[in-house]
């Protein structure tokens, strides 16, 4: 548990972005808390990151003049995009996604899909359908709740990711590359939020 500097508030470490100060005095998001030095803890909101940039929190906290980019809220996200963008592509490598709209209607179909992504920019027809049929899928059995739903990434995105043209519907298969994905992507959805408390936590849930 840390406290955010900008709302006072103890909030669980992975609701939170860690910044430090570079050895040249710039502000550095250390998004995996990992580099060394004393941290300024601000909840993963865009909004709490615009309001520390506006209220010069960093300069307070570290009692010095600091760099600090004007556009320290938009780099952030571009980081945690990239970051789920990444674990996707560690997914792929491993084999543990199939993507296209045939492939996922399949792992729906016959219960190996864990985690079911459609492009944020995708046709709502293709994404209702899908839904649907994940849904019919969970209530079948009457025991396993819902697969997760992920809309963070628009479809350039997971082209990216998944180094092929005109991906929109995808489905994590087993494996441990489906955690860190979700991880990845509650952490930037948390931050696209306005009210940080609205994280999709439960299995079934549209993040």
């Amino acid at each position: 548990m840390r406290m955010c500097a900008v709302s006072r508030e103890v909030r669980p470490i992975d609701e939170l972005i860690r910044f430090v100060v570079s050895p040249t005095g710039d502000i550095v998001p250390d998004l995996k808390r990992k580099l060394p030095g004393r941290g300024m803890w601000v909840t993963a909101s865009r909004q709490v990151v615009a309001e520390a940039l506006r209220r010069h929190q960093f300069t307070k906290a570290f009692k010095r003049d600091l760099r600090v980019s004007p556009t320290l809220p938009a780099d952030i996200e571009a980081l945690l995009v990239r970051s789920v963008t990444e674990a996707l592509g560690i997914a792929a490598k491993a084999r543990q996604i199939v993507a296209g709209f045939g492939k996922v209607e399949s792992a729906l179909r016959e219960g190996t899909a864990e985690v079911l992504i459609h492009a944020s920019d995708g046709a709502a027809d293709g994404i209702r359908k899908l839904d649907m049929l994940a849904r019919q899928k969970a209530g079948n059995d009457g025991v396993q709740p819902s697969i997760p739903v992920v809309t963070a990434l628009n479809s350039e995105e997971l082209d990216l990711a998944l180094t092929r043209s005109n991906v929109i519907h995808a489905a994590l298969l087993a494996g441990p590359a489906s955690k860190s994905f979700l991880s990845r992507s509650q952490m930037l959805v948390r931050y696209r939020m306005a009210d940080a408390d609205k994280t999709a936590e439960k299995p079934g849930q549209d993040f």
